[in-house]
């Protein structure tokens, strides 16, 4: 039986959604805020649209209960999201499991999703803003422009991360008029910020390292890449894996730390310090400010031998057993302590949103029948690599996937 099927926001699960509804027969209306739909799909992947990743382990998923997630997944894996696009004209290359649109333009992406929306007859509705949604016998929408009525109405409406691309947390109160309850949204994927004077000393350095974020305390993560010093704090890709642990700890009041190993490659601190004792037998004539040039970053080692309050112009030969362990402690554990998270503005996700106990694992709400979720606007969300779009894909497919 044909249904009116009204989707709010035009992002990727909205987009996905529409394109399954329509498929099964349904008529279908997107409803979008923004004067396009898709903007956010083509700043993905540095404007290449890391469409997903071959390894779909579930830890590399978040939320109160990531678990949700996998019964969404047994009913659209990847594989099942590749074959959605393939049929929509994506051919795609393998970069270390991420996969990307073989062109590597994320405007490939979202055009064959307007065209497939298109072909398909979507009405795609722009600039269109919702005022309120109603359920009686039908669903009424109110928005800015008109009135509209649908049989069953799915919420893709996003999060609150990155809102020049049209994610205003919007969703979030609609979700709430409805009767659902939130996961506190809080920003994800994001840098970290610390009041640590020294970083406006070290802003640009980029150097591989393996990272512990410690929250009161205790170990709650550890990440290993590039980091990325900033004139405000960290960034890069394991600090983004770790921010939505730390912005939720600092929102329960907890002190967090990131401890940073700048020497991966040597197993232990006592390694380090065996390596650098050799540098000053080789060496003795070098200063201190000299002896981890070609080791680390300048302006980093510099600043160690500040730290360690041991003067630059010191030669080697006269630093003490006592120096060369400082030095390398703070080789080894570097800790930052982290006053915020930056702002939703810079987050590429959001943590939190729709609590996944009031929903089916079909993604319609067990409070309101025919409503549906789909997307960021859930509480689940992924790491970097292509694990959002992937959750995007999925749960805007088995939302369409309107059977009755």
């Amino acid at each position: 039986m044909q249904m009116k099927i009204g989707i709010i926001g035009g992002g990727a699960a909205g987009m996905t959604a529409a394109v399954t509804a329509s498929e099964m027969g349904h008529n279908v209306t997107i409803l979008e805020h923004e004067n396009r739909i898709g903007k956010k799909i083509l700043l993905t992947g540095n404007g290449r649209c890391n469409l997903t990743n071959t390894d779909q382990a579930l830890f590399h998923y978040h939320g109160q209960d990531p678990e949700f997630a996998a019964a969404v997944f047994k009913q659209c894996s990847y594989t099942d999201a590749l074959s959605f696009f393939t049929r929509l004209g994506i051919y795609t290359k393998n970069k270390n499991g991420c996969l990307y649109p073989y062109s590597e333009q994320a405007s490939a992406v979202l055009d064959v999703l307007r065209i497939a929306l298109k072909n398909r007859g979507v009405r795609v509705i722009t600039e269109c803003n919702i005022q309120s949604v109603k359920k009686t016998d039908c669903f009424s929408i109110t928005t800015d422009k008109e009135p509209y009525k649908f049989d069953k109405v799915i919420i893709a409406a996003g999060s609150k991360a990155a809102a020049q691309t049209g994610s205003d947390g919007s969703g979030y109160q609609l979700a709430k008029e409805l009767g659902h309850h939130l996961i506190k949204p809080l920003p994800a994927l994001v840098q970290l910020r610390s009041k640590e004077p020294y970083f406006k000393q070290l802003a640009g350095i980029r150097t591989t390292a393996s990272l512990d974020i410690l929250c009161d305390g205790e170990y709650t993560g550890t990440e290993y890449g590039e980091l990325q010093l900033t004139n405000y704090g960290l960034s890069g890709i394991p600090i983004f894996q770790l921010s939505h642990i730390a912005a939720k700890a600092l929102d329960l009041g907890q002190e967090v730390a990131v401890c940073i190993d700048f020497m991966p490659d040597m197993d232990s601190f006592h390694d380090i310090c065996a390596y650098l004792q050799t540098r000053i037998r080789s060496c003795p004539e070098k200063t201190a400010e000299e002896l981890l040039i070609g080791v680390l970053h300048k302006k980093l080692g510099q600043l160690l031998i500040r730290l360690c309050n041991i003067r630059p112009d010191c030669l080697v030969k006269n630093l003490t057993e006592k120096d060369v362990e400082r030095i390398s402690g703070l080789i080894k554990r570097f800790t930052v302590p982290i006053t915020s998270t930056n702002s939703f503005k810079e987050a590429q996700v959001c943590s939190g949103g729709v609590d996944t106990a009031e929903l089916k694992t079909t993604l319609e709400s067990k409070l309101v029948d025919g409503l549906y979720f789909a997307g960021e606007i859930v509480d689940i969300h992924g790491d970097c690599g292509g694990y959002n779009l992937q959750w995007a894909w999925s749960s805007g497919i088995v939302a369409g996937r309107i059977l009755s």
